[in-house]
């Protein structure tokens, strides 16, 4: 298939590799782009592994923009990006954030040093740990320790203030004449938004509209599950910017866990359904001693099933590959939202 087919079937379009001395996480500074339609690319940040986390770059009229950034360890692929793109770094004009959590936001601060004339678009929740990151880092240092941070997510750097756009619900910024419209989507977490391509007619959604591996695709057919991890995870609030999105009416939406899903209406009841059982899930083991294992086994077993009803024919070893650092994130965002509510 060539590279023009590639890019309307949204197959990965390699632009070839070469030795880097910076960190990596895959290596060599590979610039595995999968390109669309409406100038938006996929950028494979090697986030733990290949079609995990994805940075979505949109190119018009010769300037650009990345939507979330992956971690510092991103930016050779970033960067790598652009040249397979033809785009010199002066031409990027924005980094737009969902959200600040480290796998979206923790490269941003290393790709601003990268790209001069770049300004970053962020919730206001979420500016004010972008400016000093020393209190979410710390947060993330004690849960993983030193060596396996920096091995995970690399240097978090800080962004000046001057370069920092905060963004009130439903405003809006264009990238060379392209209006891109921000609405706050709690839920995931409060520092969350979409960021809505009207003229386009697609949303890039963060984690709000959940997590959809292109691994368990089956016939074309996508598989989707929501992302609940912690701290401020809120069923309510997430089914609301659920809706909120499929409003919209767009004809698709892309996720950074991994990019481009257009069944929107099926994934969205499959995400309400998911959310509904899951809260149902967590009350039956609210006051269970082992409650986060108990939840972790179950949670894991109710997506095999659906993956069974879905078509797919991995093996369990295959699913627990896939799933398993979802499912444990998702089960602490849940047992912080049992807390909270035991608290109130």
């Amino acid at each position: 298939m060539g590279a023009a087919a590639a890019r309307e079937s949204g197959r990965p379009v390699s632009a070839g590799s070469s030795p880097d001395p910076r960190p990596a996480q895959a290596g060599l500074v590979v610039s595995d782009l999968t390109d669309f339609d409406d100038g938006v690319s996929a950028v494979d940040t090697h986030y733990v592994r290949p079609r995990l986390d994805a940075s979505h770059l949109i190119v018009h009229r010769g300037r650009a923009a990345f939507v979330d950034t992956g971690t510092a360890l991103a930016l050779p692929h970033l960067l790598a990006a652009l040249e397979a793109k033809g785009i010199a770094r002066e031409a990027v004009d924005w980094v737009l954030l969902t959200h600040v959590h480290l796998d979206h936001a923790g490269g941003a601060g290393t790709l601003l040093e990268a790209l001069p004339n770049a300004r970053v678009a962020v919730h206001p929740r979420g500016a004010p740990h972008l400016i000093d990151p020393t209190r979410l880092v710390a947060a993330t240092r004690e849960v993983y320790g030193e060596a396996a941070f920096l091995r995970r997510y690399g240097e978090v750097r800080p962004i000046p203030a001057a370069r920092v756009v905060v963004t009130r619900d439903g405003a809006e910024h264009a990238l060379a004449g392209r209006v891109l419209e921000f609405l706050h989507t709690p839920g995931h977490a409060l520092h969350h938004q979409a960021i809505h391509d009207r003229a386009a007619a697609i949303v890039f959604a963060g984690d709000t509209f959940g997590v959809s591996y292109r691994d368990f695709d089956v016939a074309g057919r996508e598989f989707i599950m929501p992302a609940t991890t912690p701290s401020q995870f809120d069923p309510d609030q997430l089914h609301a910017s659920i809706e909120r999105i499929v409003g919209l009416q767009p004809r698709a939406v892309y996720l950074t866990h991994y990019s481009r899903v257009r069944d929107i209406a099926r994934l969205a009841r499959d995400l309400h359904q998911a959310l509904r059982d899951y809260v149902a899930i967590a009350h039956k083991h609210a006051n269970d001693p082992a409650r986060a294992r108990h939840l972790q086994d179950e949670i894991f077993a109710y997506h095999s099933r659906a993956l069974d009803a879905h078509g797919y024919a991995g093996t369990v070893g295959e699913r627990h590959a896939l799933l398993d650092e979802d499912v444990a994130l998702n089960v602490q965002g849940l047992v912080a939202w049992l807390e909270r509510r035991a608290a109130t």
